[in-house]
């Protein structure tokens, strides 16, 4: 017959936390529940003494369970079926692995979780934060399901602050982009029109272009949603890359190495290498610009905006951006003051019409 107890500690007081005694076979079994909760250890009892009847495995003892072994099999995970990027999971982990480094899995309680995002606060926003522990709990619903663990802990969302709105119009684009590199010039021209991410931008290489065909092409796998794409170019676009990469060959020709990016720094002390960093640069130049607070993400919601009001069809505009769902493409499709304005203006002129 099993039990559930509190055991005494070595100081003389009595642990918070139940543990479980159970037989399998003529062996005595004693594990703690991992919670203070007397009604969660006494289903937890149940279920162990319910798979010994019925000849099951005894799942692994949640205490002896680390955080890092949880960590490594959602990274494994990832890596075998392909369903997240990496890099971008190990972004999130930076920040976890400190906090819950050295852990048990039983001791990531909802709780600690709440202590966690509050420790994070100073540093980040609710978005990035929700972000990171979504991470967590997709580790914890793992090892749930790995048999490592008895309950997923209940993991609340922190409120979001409304999408950002920002776009910039054509008006605002060339008095920025006058203040920029060639490189970043027709990198924001890229991003401007094609709607594509930063990095998606200046990742490009030349061997991802073709002149004569007037396309450029991301790789599977290289995108955020792992898909590959390949967009026609607007007239402008053509001849501002057949104009960068002539600058790209004259610096090949005078490094005397080959330089495989389609937008490398051009001049300098990293000249030919491929461009990191470019959030000063951005800064700097909108900051010229009389345009300060604008980001370089906001090309992508203007190339939305462009082709909302250039009467593009969503699904093929999609294509070209590559935003995988519709929802978030809505989100992007912004309407400014000067859009409802003209809106009513427009609606003025019909409703008078009929008059």
């Amino acid at each position: 017959m099993g039990s559930i107890y509190k055991p005494t500690l070595k100081s003389g007081g009595e642990s918070g936390v139940w543990w479980i005694s159970y037989y399998s076979g003529s062996k005595r079994i004693r594990e703690s529940s991992g919670t203070e909760n007397k009604k969660q250890a006494e289903t937890l009892l149940k279920e162990r003494e319910g798979r010994v009847a019925t000849g099951q495995a005894i799942l692994p003892r949640g205490d002896k369970v680390a955080y890092e072994e949880i960590r490594d099999d959602l990274l494994t995970y990832y890596a075998v079926n392909g369903t997240r990027n990496v890099v971008e999971a190990k972004v999130r982990l930076a920040h976890l692995d400190p906090y819950f480094a050295g852990r048990r899995v039983v001791s990531i309680t909802s709780d600690e979780i709440e202590r966690y995002k509050k420790s994070r606060q100073a540093e980040a926003g609710p978005a990035t934060i929700n972000r990171e522990v979504a991470t967590l709990s997709r580790m914890l619903r793992l090892a749930y399901r790995h048999g490592k663990l008895v309950r997923v802990p209940v993991i609340s969302r922190m409120a979001e602050p409304s999408a950002r709105a920002g776009f910039v119009t054509h008006r605002e684009f060339n008095d920025i982009v006058r203040y920029l590199s060639d490189s970043l010039r027709v990198g924001g021209l890229i991003a401007f029109t094609l709607g594509w991410r930063k990095r998606e931008v200046f990742d490009l290489q030349r061997r991802q272009l073709d002149l004569e065909a007037g396309t450029l092409s991301l790789d599977p796998g290289s995108t955020k949603n792992g898909e590959g794409r390949v967009a026609h170019l607007t007239p402008g676009l053509r001849d501002a890359l057949a104009d960068q990469v002539a600058r790209v060959v004259a610096l090949e020709r005078r490094l005397g190495r080959v330089i495989p990016e389609i937008l490398p720094h051009l001049t300098g002390p990293h000249a030919g290498l491929r461009v990191g960093d470019i959030r000063k640069a951005w800064g700097r130049a909108c900051r010229q610009a009389g345009r300060p607070g604008i980001l370089f993400h906001d090309l992508r919601r203007s190339a939305v905006r462009n082709m909302e009001q250039a009467g593009i069809s969503r699904s093929v505009a999609m294509k070209i951006t590559g935003h995988k769902t519709e929802s978030v493409y809505r989100r992007y499709a912004i309407v400014s003051a000067a859009d409802l304005k003209q809106a009513a203006a427009k609606l003025a002129t019909v409703t008078a019409a009929a008059r």
